[in-house]
């Protein structure tokens, strides 16, 4: 009875370690910093940002005249005018706070549309070197997502070469070590 629950034991351990998970990093950001379609992205975020400062300065002229209007015609003006003038110039006042708020965002937003179609070649590539590799898990290694990673994991030069990306700059290491902190 012992030598078959031994038996039964060993031949558990034995599958158990033939299907251990396989776990990789990659880290998407270098790989995206390092394509040349990213200066295409960049000119597309710096073009964007010079429309959105147009607008920008457009509406910040508009308040400003209407200002100085109101300042220099005021005292001849009826209530009603006088009214309809200072709801015009906070409307106004409210759009250029609203539009900061909101630059951000929309900046953010127009990051993802010129960068999703990147991602997607990465992925592609990615999935490629999963599957060669046997990959079980892959975890994405950002600047504040992985705390220890060892670096023959690493799978992002492996999905470089699959997209034919010769690296221009140094790839920053992703294996960390912890300090004593004593």
């Amino acid at each position: 009875m012992k030598r078959l629950s031994l038996g039964i034991l060993f031949f558990i351990i034995a599958i158990s370690a033939n299907a251990q998970s396989r776990i990789g990093t990659i880290d998407a950001e270098y790989i995206l910093s390092q394509m040349p379609e990213n200066t295409e992205v960049n000119a597309g975020m710096e073009q964007y940002n010079k429309e959105l400062q147009a607008d920008l300065q457009a509406t910040i002229k508009d308040y400003e005249g209407r200002v100085k209007d109101y300042q220099d015609t005021s005292e001849g003006l009826s209530e009603d005018v006088k009214k309809a003038k200072e709801d015009t110039i906070i409307q106004l006042e409210n759009q250029i706070k609203g539009f900061r708020q909101k630059a951000s965002v929309m900046m953010q937003m127009k990051r993802n549309e010129l960068t999703g179609p990147l991602y997607e070649k990465i992925d592609a590539a990615m999935k490629q070197v999963i599957a060669e590799g046997g990959f079980t898990q892959i975890f994405h290694a950002s600047s504040s997502g992985l705390a220890f990673s060892r670096v023959e994991d690493d799978i992002t030069l492996a999905v470089m070469e699959k997209m034919g990306i010769e690296p221009k700059d140094p790839k920053p290491a992703t294996e960390n070590t912890v300090e004593n902190q004593n």
